[in-house]
């Protein structure tokens, strides 16, 4: 109907002329003393041959609007346009097709600039590690205060250039998700083992029990995910407090701490990206990306993660990790 009453609009103008033809008819034969009933046969007559105009047109005009509506539905396949009525619509179909050529080249040298971006960090990244691995290699050799310290911020270096990577990689052609079913405990003990340092140092307790599930996932990605959310939980988390990873029910992998907890109003926006609240904006350090990059890496594993928070128990953050929909490769 929303068709109809659009093509009636469009030649409203057309149906104007036609009633105006004939009000100047019936004006002339009545002043001429004509018979009037020749003004109705003729307006009657004509009106049919209008009528069966509108329908043929109504009918082209149909299609050109359902296949308009199809290439506008789908943007990224080549439009089919429909033949044009005229020298105008040829021209406007000249027009398209050259702005659409255009948008094309423009996003094949954007996505040539951004491989050629993806390249150059990924090459620093690669040469960065270099120094930071001597670094920790001739920390490894002490056993103070200091080097922990020290060996704690390299952590946090190389923690940050991986995060960059991440940021360069996610929404790229080039992210190499491989998926396969691992078993989940030996993802946790490798995050685990990482910040290992940091729960003797901060004398912050681990209650881990061997959870036993598989997940198909991929394991650099998620353990990426896991690594974040126990970063975070060390970081919020006050000397002497706890850290619990446990999964209950089977596929929901909990990791729960005694920290500071989040503001209540903040608790809906922890996942947008760059949002700190409040007690990122009292770190003045935190970038609001690491728990943003969380949602998109799960997101596109097939997974979900939330967060239940009160400032005075702490904060848990739930990975779903079940996905029928997937298989392992």
């Amino acid at each position: 109907m929303g068709m109809l009453t659009a093509y009636l609009k469009r030649h409203r103008g057309t149906v104007l002329l036609w009633a105006a033809v004939c009000a100047v008819f019936l004006l002339t034969f009545r002043l001429y003393h004509l018979p009037l009933g020749a003004v109705g046969y003729g307006a009657a007559l004509s009106g049919t041959l209008g009528l069966l105009c509108f329908l043929s047109g109504f009918r082209r005009y149909r299609k050109k609007c359902r296949m308009l509506r199809l290439a506008a539905e789908h943007p990224e396949a080549e439009p089919e346009f429909p033949e044009p009525s005229g020298e105008l619509e040829e021209k406007y179909q000249e027009i398209i097709r050259g702005l659409l050529e255009n948008g094309k080249d423009l996003e094949n040298q954007m996505e040539e600039r951004y491989a050629d971006l993806v390249d150059a960090y990924t090459v620093w990244a690669h040469q960065i590690k270099t120094p930071i691995a001597a670094m920790r290699l001739k920390l490894s050799g002490e056993d103070t205060n200091l080097s922990r310290e020290i060996l704690e911020e390299v952590l946090r270096i190389e923690q940050y250039v991986e995060m960059a990577l991440v940021v360069l990689r996610l929404d790229g052609n080039s992210t190499d998700y491989v998926l396969a079913r691992y078993e989940l405990d030996s993802i946790l003990r490798q995050a685990i083992h990482r910040f290992s340092s940091q729960f003797i140092r901060k004398k912050i307790r681990l209650l881990y029990q061997p959870v036993q599930y598989s997940v198909v996932t991929d394991e650099k990605w998620l353990l990426f995910v896991v690594e974040q959310i126990l970063s975070n939980a060390l970081k919020y988390t006050k000397p002497g407090g706890t850290i619990t990873i446990a999964m209950d029910p089977p596929g929901i992998l909990a990791i729960q701490d005694t920290g500071i907890g989040i503001a209540a109003e903040d608790l809906p926006r922890i996942f947008d990206k760059g949002y700190t609240g409040y007690n990122g904006r009292k770190d003045k350090k935190a970038s609001g990306l690491g728990l943003y990059l969380c949602r998109r890496i799960c997101e596109n594993l097939g997974h979900s993660v939330r967060a239940n928070s009160d400032p005075e128990t702490g904060t848990v953050i739930l990975l779903d990790l079940r996905r029928k929909e997937m298989e392992a490769e």
